[in-house]
């Protein structure tokens, strides 16, 4: 019986690579049936990746193999060949049982950062609230997305959005893209009305994640500055996280910071400041 594994990519080729590598086995090994096309999207929104069924393992042809010509031997022949086939079947079967688990797993990961954080009190559903929920409904209605939004208020002015649901990867995007992008078509849309509000929105705790991996990557940078005095240009990064890093190096010794191009190509810059103590 031939065994199969599931498994996501950006295009379908990647996919197959993937479960390829995670097999062990070449292409002609296998046999790959597309079971969803990778989707872009409009403008980064609603992009789908591609999803593949990748089939292994001996066939059940091999049962058909025992023809029995001579008479005489027909008794002890068929039990041969009938045991041979059986026996490589059930190995096969043990080294598929554990990639299998592996790449049913993760997802399940996905649920456990959807609760907001306990520290910014209860719900609002004043009038900015609505206008946020209302937005965010048609928006994601449009890209197939069943979520529940969160609106709450750390302080006057400032709105912070979750969503809340399984799989929303697509939404989050490369690095957060598609995720900046609803936030800056929900400010817009809930600023239009006047009284200017900020709205920062999050998914699946990847603001936190993200915050924390360029503190990370800010400390890292700004030790090597200081060892080999050299300043550092970082990619480019959106406002939110230039000041991340401006932030992070404020008050580290030896290290000055600055931003320089346009956006969306605008890097933030680590330099060596031997007067800074």
């Amino acid at each position: 019986m031939r065994e199969y594994i599931d498994v996501t990519g950006k295009t379908e080729d990647e996919a197959i690579s993937k479960a390829l590598a995670q097999l062990g086995l070449d292409r002609d090994d296998v046999s790959v049936e597309i079971l969803e096309r990778a989707k872009s999207g409009f403008l980064g929104l609603g992009s789908c990746p591609a999803k593949v069924r990748v089939s292994y393992g001996p066939e059940e042809e091999e049962e058909l193999i025992p023809p029995a010509p001579q008479p005489k031997d027909e008794k002890a022949e068929p039990a041969e060949p009938v045991r041979k086939p059986k026996a490589p079947e059930k190995k096969p079967e043990k080294k598929a049982e554990k990639p299998a688990p592996k790449k049913e797993n993760p997802p399940k990961k996905e649920k456990t950062p959807a609760a907001p954080p306990q520290d910014l009190g209860e719900e609002v559903d004043d009038e900015k609230a609505q206008a946020i929920k209302t937005f965010l409904t048609g928006l994601l209605a449009q890209m197939e997305s069943s979520v529940e939004i969160k609106v709450y208020q750390p302080e006057k002015g400032r709105y912070k959005v979750f969503l809340v649901g399984d799989n929303l990867g697509a939404l989050i995007g490369r690095r957060g893209e598609t995720l900046d992008a609803i936030q800056q078509l929900t400010s817009y849309a809930v600023n239009r009305t006047g009284g200017r509000v900020r709205v920062q929105l999050d998914a699946e705790g990847y603001r936190e994640k993200r915050e924390q991996s360029l503190q990370n990557l800010a400390r890292k940078v700004a030790g090597k500055v200081v060892k080999y005095r050299r300043s550092v240009t970082l990619e480019p990064m959106n406002a939110y996280e230039r000041h991340v890093i401006h932030t992070a190096l404020q008050d580290v010794p030896g290290v000055t910071t600055y931003s320089t191009g346009v956006d969306p190509n605008r890097r933030v810059i680590v330099a060596y400041d031997r007067d800074k103590k």
